[in-house]
């Protein structure tokens, strides 16, 4: 199953990293640009799909710890809802901004003169 999954994602990776070459019109754009651009686009890819892992990872914990505390002491379940909200909107505030670089980078042109 590891070779397998190892195996798919070197395929994934070269699939991303030649397509624009493959899909490239000859002579009608600058290879620079069209390079510039398939990388952005992966970096951007692999940026928010880290960002949402990491996020995903910090709120199953945050959860883990409030449902593991409300069983051991029920009376304090509303502290530890509103201490769990906060600090789930606070990890989510981590993808968010992730969410901006990823866009100002994949939409800003270093072209434009």
């Amino acid at each position: 199953m590891k070779k397998l999954l190892t195996i798919s994602m070197l395929t994934l990776l070269a699939v991303a990293l030649f397509a624009p070459v493959a899909f490239g019109a000859e002579g009608t754009s600058d290879p620079v640009k069209l390079n510039y651009y398939a990388m952005a686009s992966l970096g951007c890819a692999i940026g928010i799909g880290l960002a949402a892992l990491g996020t995903g990872i910090g709120m199953g914990h945050g959860l883990r710890g409030a449902t593991e505390g409300t069983a051991r002491n029920p009376q304090a379940s509303g502290k530890i809802m509103t201490t769990l909200i906060i600090g789930l909107a606070m990890i989510e505030s981590l993808a968010i901004y992730a969410l901006v670089v990823v866009l100002i980078t994949f939409y800003a042109n270093p072209f434009v003169k």
